[in-house]
C-alpha cells in the first residue's frame, strides 16, 4: 500500500512524499481471523480471550456455545444461581482459575431456561503475548450428548456388574495396576471385599505352585482379542482356606478378565467317588462269589474277578475283551450257545434271571454254579436299552450236596414212618381178618361170605406188608405171588405161578393202584379156586412194552350164554372185580379154551408202570 503526498519546500520547489506500508501480513491475519471465527461458529466451540491492558476480548462471532448454554464472552458472566448444586465446586474452582489466571480444565453441569440441564467442558490456558502481555485463552464446549452417552454406559455398567454379581462364576477384571473389580462370587472365594483387592496382582491368592496361571504375565502377548484361554489351578483365599477352580481368561480392551468356577466340591467328590470306586473293585476282587460286568451289545466281557475266572473257566487276563460264550467251558460251542442264550433272555426281560450251571472243578469233580443275571441301563444299547450286564455266580456245591443229604435223610425218615405204618396196617387187617374168621366158626350160616371178606383183608394186608419192605413202588411179581400164596393158604388148592417176561423185575404198580389191582387178582383166584375143578390152578404173567396181562388159568366150563358185561355188581365176585379195575388202561377178558377157563386183566400204563433200568 502507498501513499502520496506533494509538497513545497521552497517557494517553486515541489516535491512528492511518498509512504509504502507492506499490508501482506495483516491481510493474512485478518483471512485467519476470518479461518477461525468460521471454524468457531461451524464447531460450536465458545472461544474468549483476556489481555491484561484491554480485558475480556469480544469474539469474532457473538454465537452461543453449542445449544446456546452461554455467549461464548460471557463466560464469567454465567451466574452462580444457573450453576447445578452438584456442580458448584467445580464452578468456583474454574472462577479461582480464571481470576488467577491458572490453567485449569473443569467439567460442569448448567441448567438453561430453555434447554433445561447442559453440560460444559471449559479449558483455561495462561499464555503471554511477544511484548510480554499476559493473556488467557478460555475454550468451552457442549458435552452434554457425550455426558448423557458416559451416563448410559455407567448405568449399563452398572447393570451388567448387578448381573454379574448373582452369578455363581467368580469374574474378576484386571488391568496393569492390578485388580479393578471383581463381583460378589469372587469376593466370596477370595474370603475378602473389593477394597482389600483392588489394586492388588490377581496372584495375591494363588498358591506357591511356580506354574501357577494365575502369575502368568504374557497373556496379554499370547491372548488375541476376545480369545479366551481355559486352565485349572488352585487357590489360596485370605482366611487361608485353599480350594480348586476351574477357569478361563479372556482379554477385551487391553483388559484381562477372569472368570473363575469353585470346583472344590466337584473335586472332593470326585475323590470320593474314586475312593468309593476302588474300594468296590477291591470287594468285587476278593468277593466269594464270581462278578463279571458285561456289554450288552456285544456279550463281551468288561470286567471280572478271580471267581468270575473260575466259572467260566478260563484265566483273568484271557477273558477281558472276549466274548463270554467263546469263553465259557474252555470254548465248549454247546455250553457257550446255552449260556448266550441265557444271556439274551436276561437282557430282553430286564428282570433278575437265575440259572444254573455245572461246571468241572480243577480236582476233577463237578461244581454247581447258581448264576444271576442284571441288566443295568447305563446307557442306551442296542439290545432293549440296556448297556450293560451283571453276571453274579455264586458255587452252591456244598450247599447242593446239604440239601441232598437232608433230602435223602428226610425220604429216609418218611421211608421209616411209612413201613412202620404200613407194618401197623398189616398186623391190624390181620388182626381183623383173625377175628373175622372166629366169627365164621361161630356161624356157620354165614361163614362163607365172611371166609370171602377174610381173603379181601388178607390180600389188602399183603399188599401192606410187601410196602413194608419195599424200597419203592411195588412190583407186580411180587403182588401176585403173595397174593397166590395167601389164597393158597385159605383154601389149600395149589396155585402156581408162571411168569413169562424178560424184565418183568422193571414193572411195578403205583401206591394208588396195588391195593385195587391186589383184590382184583385176589378175587379172580378166589373164583378161580371155587368154581373150578380139581387140580392147580395158574397164574400167568406176560409182559411187552405196551403193558402187562395176568391170565388165571383153572380147570371148568362156563355156564351156556355167559357174558361178562351182564354181570351185575357187587362186593364179591366177579361183580367186585369190575367195581375195582380202572375204567381207563385197565380191561378184564373171561373166555373157554377146552376144558379151562381163562380170566385175563390187561393192564397199560399208567396203571402199570414200567422202571428205567438200573
Amino acid at each position: 500500500m502507498a501513499r502520496l503526498r506533494s509538497i513545497e519546500p521552497a517557494p517553486g520547489v515541489r516535491r512528492v512524499l511518498a509512504v509504502v506500508e507492506d499490508r501482506s501480513a495483516e491481510d493474512e491475519r485478518d483471512l485467519a481471523r476470518l479461518e477461525i471465527g468460521a471454524l468457531v461458529d461451524t464447531a460450536g466451540i465458545g472461544v474468549a480471550t483476556f489481555d491484561e491492558s484491554r480485558g475480556w476480548l469480544r469474539s469474532t462471532s457473538p454465537r452461543a456455545v453449542a445449544g446456546g448454554a452461554a455467549p461464548v464472552e460471557s463466560v464469567q458472566a454465567i451466574s452462580r444461581d444457573l450453576v447445578d448444586p452438584a456442580s458448584t465446586a467445580d464452578y468456583d474452582r474454574l472462577q479461582r482459575a480464571l481470576k488467577s489466571g491458572e490453567r485449569v480444565q473443569v467439567r460442569y453441569a448448567v441448567r438453561h431456561p430453555e434447554l433445561g440441564r447442559r453440560w460444559l467442558l471449559t479449558r483455561v490456558e495462561p499464555g503471554r503475548l511477544a511484548g510480554g502481555r499476559r493473556t488467557v485463552s478460555v475454550v468451552t464446549l457442549d458435552v452434554t450428548d457425550q455426558e448423557r452417552s458416559r451416563e448410559q454406559l455407567l448405568v449399563q455398567a452398572e447393570r451388567t456388574r448387578a448381573v454379574l454379581d448373582s452369578v455363581l462364576v467368580g469374574i474378576v477384571t484386571v488391568r496393569d495396576g492390578g485388580i479393578e473389580w471383581m463381583n460378589r462370587s469372587a469376593r466370596r472365594m477370595f474370603g475378602g471385599d473389593l477394597a482389600d483387592f483392588v489394586g492388588q496382582p490377581i496372584d495375591a491368592v494363588a498358591t506357591d505352585a511356580p506354574d501357577h496361571p494365575l502369575r502368568r504375565a504374557d497373556y496379554p502377548q499370547v491372548l488375541a482379542e476376545g480369545r479366551a484361554e481355559a486352565f485349572e489351578c488352585q487357590l489360596r483365599a485370605r482366611d487361608g482356606r485353599t480350594f480348586w477352580v476351574v477357569g478361563n481368561v479372556v482379554i477385551t480392551g487391553g483388559q484381562l478378565t477372569f472368570a473363575l468356577l469353585d470346583i472344590e466340591r466337584r473335586r472332593q467328590a470326585e475323590l470320593r467317588m474314586a475312593q468309593s470306586q476302588a474300594s468296590l473293585e477291591r470287594i468285587i476282587e476278593t468277593a466269594p462269589m464270581a462278578i463279571a460286568l458285561l456289554d450288552a451289545a456285544t456279550l463281551r466281557v468288561l470286567q471280572l474277578n478271580q471267581m468270575a475266572a473260575q466259572f467260566l473257566g478260563c484265566r483273568l487276563d484271557e477273558a477281558v475283551g472276549q466274548p463270554v460264550d467263546e469263553r465259557f467251558a474252555g470254548g465248549d460251542p454247546s455250553a457257550g450257545a446255552a449260556l448266550r442264550a441265557d444271556l439274551l433272555q436276561a437282557l430282553a426281560t430286564h428282570e433278575v434271571t437265575q440259572r444254573e450251571y455245572q461246571r468241572p472243578a480243577p480236582d476233577g469233580g463237578a461244581r454247581v454254579w447258581d448264576a444271576r443275571y442284571v441288566p443295568l441301563d447305563v446307557e442306551t444299547g442296542d439290545r432293549g436299552g440296556a448297556g450293560q450286564l451283571l453276571l453274579v455266580a455264586s458255587d452252591v456245591t456244598a450247599q447242593r450236596v446239604a440239601e441232598e443229604a437232608r433230602l435223602r435223610e428226610e425220604i429216609a425218615q418218611r421211608d421209616m414212618l411209612v413201613k412202620e405204618v404200613h407194618h401197623r396196617i398189616k398186623n391190624n387187617l390181620q388182626g381183623v381178618a383173625g377175628l373175622m374168621q372166629q366169627i365164621a366158626e361161630r356161624r356157620p350160616e354165614v361163614a362163607a361170605v365172611i371166609k370171602e371178606a377174610v381173603g379181601q383183608v388178607q390180600a389188602i394186608a399183603q399188599v401192606y406188608g410187601l410196602q413194608v419192605g419195599s424200597g419203592g413202588p411195588l412190583r407186580v411179581r411180587s403182588v401176585l405171588e403173595a397174593i397166590a400164596s395167601s389164597v393158597q393158604r385159605m383154601f389149600g388148592r395149589p396155585i402156581a405161578v408162571e411168569v413169562c417176561c424178560a424184565d418183568v423185575h422193571r414193572w411195578a404198580l403205583p401206591e394208588a393202584e396195588s391195593i385195587p389191582i391186589a383184590l382184583t387178582v385176589n378175587e379172580l383166584l378166589t373164583n378161580a379156586v371155587k368154581h373150578g375143578a380139581d387140580g392147580a390152578v395158574r397164574c400167568v404173567l406176560e409182559c411187552d412194552d405196551g403193558g402187562i396181562t395176568i391170565d388165571v388159568v383153572n380147570r371148568g366150563v362156563l355156564p351156556p350164554g355167559f357174558e361178562l358185561a351182564r354181570v351185575p355188581g357187587g362186593v364179591s365176585g366177579l361183580g367186585l372185580v369190575r367195581a375195582l379195575l380202572p375204567r381207563r388202561h385197565a380191561a378184564l377178558a373171561m373166555h373157554a379154551a377146552g376144558d379151562e377157563v381163562h380170566s385175563r386183566v390187561t393192564l397199560t400204563s399208567p396203571v402199570v408202570q414200567r422202571l428205567d433200568p438200573l
